[in-house]
């Protein structure tokens, strides 16, 4: 397909860590450069590797963008409670420890890949995204958004993995240094390289070699199977729970899309949670051809298998990135022009079944001032919101009615009313938590 150098036009690089910094893809030049290698304690294994590709590539087509697309990038919108781990807040300042996510590239696109194959907008969805393959990581996407990973502040934390541990006991580590006289080097390999499928079974840290060993009844392959599966299948529970519920599991990697008894073992018993696996479909799927169903027709959650592509969503965010640039430098060179900020305090919107609810049958509301929104204004009325713990008092209503009521307050205010509405676009109110609203002529809950 390539020719020459001539052919390419833009290069895109897979860098593993982006830290705090990059929060998404960048066009890269020596200033960039320099900052990336900043980064590689926090990916020494991956980030150094992954520079000097770039270098290398930018000596060999010279006179094209180069373009750093993170694994971490994706993971970027975690919510603080989400990424802090319980340390001291100074290390997370001061050495960035934290939680940062990877496979990004991955699930970004396998969500994309689902919701065109189920005809929706990724941003209506709640998906939790199953990447299985020799690192392994499962990840909460809501309304196209990462809320929550298992990877961590390196891809060790988490499920199971081809050889790396997952979920450890800190206690552990320094039980083995003393108990077992081993350096921080030595249990750095142990943790990355002798432990998951590989130091549970004695055998390998390929899952099909896993699974013919379990089928000939050796007892470690089959109990490291079953370990696998049951972080999996804890897992997509707890991003249930996180999420308030699931629309769709996706499968993808290497196991998640070859092998069918760990998708088998890891949705087992979850029936209860809306889950029903087609075992006749889940069997017969060939997860490398193409998306595919292997839920039943009538399960309330739907279960698909969807072959990953990082390499192709490389390309796509190697696109964004150029044109990301391209606003840059024109917003660069206007820097000095002024322009209007405005900030949208709380307020509320009502429909006009709740404006007549609380201001009396047949109200309409009362214009008090314009907004820059065109059509848009402050109103007379104002009503009272009563949450689980507290209450806002005199919260001013915007106009006109709306089709539904839309509360939008600040993260004081909702700790406030004692609830935890989620950061999404205005109108999206699928699964938002309600409260009370109080008029001189009435109540309604929401």
């Amino acid at each position: 397909m390539i020719k020459s150098r001539a052919d390419i036009s833009v290069v895109g690089h897979r860098m593993v860590h982006g830290g705090e910094k990059f929060r998404e893809s960048i066009v890269v030049n020596e200033e960039i450069l320099v900052e990336l290698e900043k980064l590689n304690p926090l990916a020494p294994l991956h980030n150094p590797v992954n520079i000097a590709g770039i270098k290398e590539a930018m000596k060999v087509f010279s006179s094209v963008p180069h373009v750093a697309v993170f694994d971490t990038a994706f993971h970027s919108t975690l919510p603080s409670y989400a990424y802090l781990y319980g340390l001291p807040y100074e290390y997370y300042e001061k050495n960035g420890v934290r939680r940062y996510g990877f496979h990004g590239s991955s699930h970004g696109f396998v969500s994309l890949k689902a919701s065109k194959f189920l005809q929706k907008r990724v941003n209506e969805l709640k998906i939790t995204s199953c990447h299985l393959g020799n690192g392994a990581s499962l990840c909460a996407i809501e309304h196209g958004r990462s809320v929550d990973t298992t990877m961590g502040f390196t891809p060790g934390e988490g499920l199971i993995m081809g050889t790396r541990s997952g979920d450890l006991d800190p206690g552990i580590i320094t039980y083995l240094q003393r108990e077992e006289g081993l350096t921080g080097a030595e249990i750095d390999q142990l943790l990355n390289r002798k432990s998951g499928l590989l130091g549970l079974s004695g055998i390998s840290g390929d899952m099909r070699e896993i699974e013919q060993a379990a089928a000939k009844g050796d007892t470690r392959a089959l109990i490291a199977l079953k370990a696998f599966s049951y972080k999996i299948r804890k897992y997509i529970g707890a991003y249930m729970a996180a999420m308030g519920g699931t629309d769709v599991i996706i499968f993808t990697g290497g196991i998640g899309q070859g092998s069918s008894g760990v998708r088998s073992l890891a949705l087992q018993g979850l029936q209860i949670m809306g889950i029903h696996l087609d075992d006749k479909r889940n069997r017969e799927a060939n997860g490398f051809a193409g998306v595919c169903r292997i839920s039943t027709d009538e399960s309330p959650v739907t279960v698909l298998i969807v072959p990953t592509d990082e390499e192709r969503m490389i390309a796509r965010e190697t696109l964004r990135a150029l044109s990301l640039s391209y606003l840059r430098d024109v917003t660069k060179a206007q820097q000095n022009e002024p322009f209007l900020l405005e900030v949208s305090a709380h307020h509320i919107h009502l429909s006009q079944e709740h404006v007549e609810a609380l201001f009396g049958k047949g109200h309409v509301l009362t214009w008090h001032s314009d907004l820059s929104q065109p059509g848009q204004f402050a109103c007379k009325e104002q009503v009272n919101v009563v949450g689980p713990k507290g209450s806002i008092n005199r919260l001013r209503v915007l106009g006109p009615t709306r089709k539904e009521t839309q509360l939008e307050i600040s993260m004081t205010e909702q700790f406030k009313l004692g609830i935890h509405p989620p950061i999404r676009e205005s109108g999206d109110l699928n699964g938002t938590p309600g409260c009370i609203l109080e008029g001189p002529k009435g109540m309604v809950t929401t």
